[in-house]
């Protein structure tokens, strides 16, 4: 299993905001949607706050693919 990083520029991005930026969700609504519905794990826990703030070092994990935050 791969991990995909995907570097920032601010402190924190919000976890709906991850999933669409990285294409694992098409919109807001979809990324809403799986988080509520338990789909989302966040640093290997299931997470159903789609406003959870990801900072570097958090990874995301949705469908076997896994995202990592890292600072730019």
């Amino acid at each position: 299993m791969s991990i995909e990083k995907i570097k920032i520029t601010t402190p924190y991005i919000k976890l709906s905001d991850l999933l669409k930026f990285t294409g694992l969700t098409e919109t807001g609504g979809q990324a809403k949607i799986l988080i509520q519905e338990g789909n989302v794990k966040v640093n290997g826990e299931i997470c159903t706050m789609r406003g959870k703030k990801m900072y570097p070092g958090d990874q995301a994990e949705l469908g076997g693919h896994i995202v990592e935050v890292v600072e730019l």
